[in-house]
């Protein structure tokens, strides 16, 4: 395996980031990185970061982010949240209400977005055409076709981009896969995934448009409806306007990991599920279920009931993982059968130098670690497009599964169902003049 060197520093120069990049250029793969050089402005000491969508988790990543550079500019739509990153990140930033202005601010060399889900690909996508890298939140799209429009983007610009499904970066994950993928558990036959249940409400109270937020931006390429409180914020994840429920918030992260051990394609897909019928109200599934069906014969079953996590079984033994624990036969062999980082293989950038981390805020730190070590090295991230894109298909192909209530065959090369328009006519949706994923 080839991994990362000895590295200890508090943030990556622009000058070392220019240079590594052109001294290595022959040895990167060509959908790669190197072709466009950093502008004159990197002879200054750190990278300038940039953050949009600021509640939360944007301000988790973009404060994550403040240990490899400095914070340039911040965005939301919500004065408030604006008002708060300012409060955290100090007056030297400008603030932005339009991302598009933040990306015009040549401060900024990397951006990190924390937006709703249905934002990710529009924001990614003209980030790297600014000459950005990007650090998204997952899940990386809204549809299965917003991911083509995503990966030429990134092969075009040459950017680096790390998608936020920090689980990659959690020891106790990363080590179940590498169990997995080195057939600890013998030959991989299923794979159990259980996500959690969707949250249900409504009907809503329709109320004025607070002053302090932009509806029409926020809204983006969804349909302009009334506002609503509930249908922003945290709670965006129940409105299939904006997300996938549990199915692409939870399954961002766990059906990922499974789809990173299982290392194949989808070749058939089925579901069922039920739906609220409820006006002004969350409209995500009240259950479901699916099973998808893979190439090289392994069989994954999503569900929203039972123990949170991914259950690998193999003919010889079987792993769960979790975000509290990682157990099972194989495991507990390790104590004689140890299975040392650099024996590590599903992943081929690792820095080494950095210690083992768990939990959520721990693993972002060596997942945003990994993130700037790229974009100074000009690697895939560990997180890349491609590899998202393949994972988040996977719960996108589901949910039109749940909703179809029935068996769908697919054709993993051509990206598209077999000979079924209906189902073919889900993978992308339209949007709001203006804001469209081009």
């Amino acid at each position: 395996m080839s991994s990362h060197p000895a590295k200890t520093r508090a943030g990556i120069s622009r000058r070392s980031l220019l240079g590594g990049a052109a001294a290595t250029a022959a040895i990167w793969p060509v959908t790669f990185a190197t072709a466009h050089p950093r502008p004159s402005r990197w002879s200054v000491e750190q990278p300038g970061i940039g953050g949009i969508g600021l509640r939360y988790q944007g301000s988790v990543i973009t404060e994550k982010a403040r240990s490899h550079g400095n914070i340039a500019a911040l965005c939301d739509v919500d004065r408030h949240v604006r008002e708060q990153a300012r409060a955290a990140f100090g007056s030297t930033p400008k603030i932005y209400e339009n991302y598009l202005d933040l990306l015009n601010n040549p401060a900024v060399d990397v951006v990190c977005i924390g937006t709703p889900d249905h934002w990710h690909s529009k924001m990614l996508i003209d980030a790297c055409r600014a000459g950005k890298d990007v650090y998204c939140e997952k899940p990386l799209t809204l549809t299965l076709r917003e991911g083509h429009v995503i990966r030429k983007a990134v092969a075009d610009t040459q950017r680096v981009v790390q998608v936020g499904s920090w689980q990659r970066s959690d020891h106790r994950f990363r080590l179940a896969v590498e169990l997995v993928r080195s057939g600890r558990i013998g030959q991989l036959q299923s794979v159990d995934v259980v996500l959690g249940k969707n949250v249900q409400g409504g009907p809503f109270e329709r109320v004025p448009v607070p002053k302090h937020f932009n509806w029409n931006l926020w809204q983006g390429q969804t349909p302009d409806v009334p506002f609503l409180a509930e249908r922003s914020h945290y709670t965006f994840r129940w409105w299939s306007e904006y997300s996938g429920g549990q199915m692409t918030d939870w399954g961002a992260h766990h059906v990922d990991i499974a789809n990173w051990g299982i290392n194949s394609l989808p070749v058939e897909i089925s579901g069922k599920g039920t739906y609220p019928d409820v006006t002004d109200g969350y409209n995500v599934p009240i259950d479901f279920s699916a099973e998808v069906k893979f190439a090289n014969g392994v069989v994954m079953t999503i569900s929203d009931t039972g123990r949170n996590g991914i259950m690998f079984n193999g003919s010889e033994g079987r792993i769960f993982v979790n975000r509290g624990t990682i157990s099972g036969k194989p495991v507990e062999d390790l104590a004689s059968q140890p299975l040392e980082r650099d024996a590590f293989q599903v992943y081929d950038f690792d820095n080494l130098d950095r210690p083992q981390r768990m939990g959520k805020l721990d693993s972002i730190i060596n997942h945003m670690g990994n993130f700037f070590d790229c974009v100074e090295a000009r690697r895939l991230p560990v997180s890349d497009v491609e590899s998202q894109h393949r994972s988040v298909s996977l719960c996108h192909l589901s949910n039109i599964a749940v909703r179809l209530g029935r068996r769908l065959n697919w054709d993993p090369e051509q990206e598209d169902f077999r000979n079924d328009a209906e189902a073919s006519s889900m993978l992308s949706r339209p949007q709001r003049a203006g804001f469209e994923v081009l």
